[in-house]
């Protein structure tokens, strides 16, 4: 049985919801208050706040306090984790390789083009 990784599993279960992933991609553009990351969404700021909370779980966004106003902030270096993950699947959908020796005889073919380029 393949045992889970709870970093992992925090991380897609966090990216596994639309407003997450809108919340995100606001995020991409700066700091932005919870006000700011709720107006696209059209929730109510406790739900958009849930929202926020699962994603500060997980490490993809920080919040600092200025006054009365919550800034957040996009971290996305757990996205990395994410990455390496599903490096690992990668010849599944790069083309029709579905054996390591063809994948690395591709891999190798195209390394060898592109320093020769």
């Amino acid at each position: 049985m393949v045992e889970g990784n709870p970093i992992l599993d925090r991380l897609f279960y966090a990216l596994s919801a639309p407003p997450r992933r809108v919340i995100l991609a606001q995020l991409l553009t700066g700091e932005h208050t919870v006000g700011e990351l709720a107006a696209p969404l059209g929730m109510s700021l406790p739900a958009v706040t849930k929202h926020l909370k699962v994603l500060e779980e997980c490490g993809l966004m920080e919040r600092r306090v200025v006054g009365r106003s919550h800034r957040c902030r996009l971290k996305a270096e757990p996205l990395s984790r994410a990455a390496e993950w599903l490096e690992h699947y990668r010849m599944f959908w790069e083309g029709p390789f579905t054996d390591q020796q063809g994948y690395l005889e591709a891999l190798c073919e195209r390394v060898t083009v592109e320093s020769a380029g």
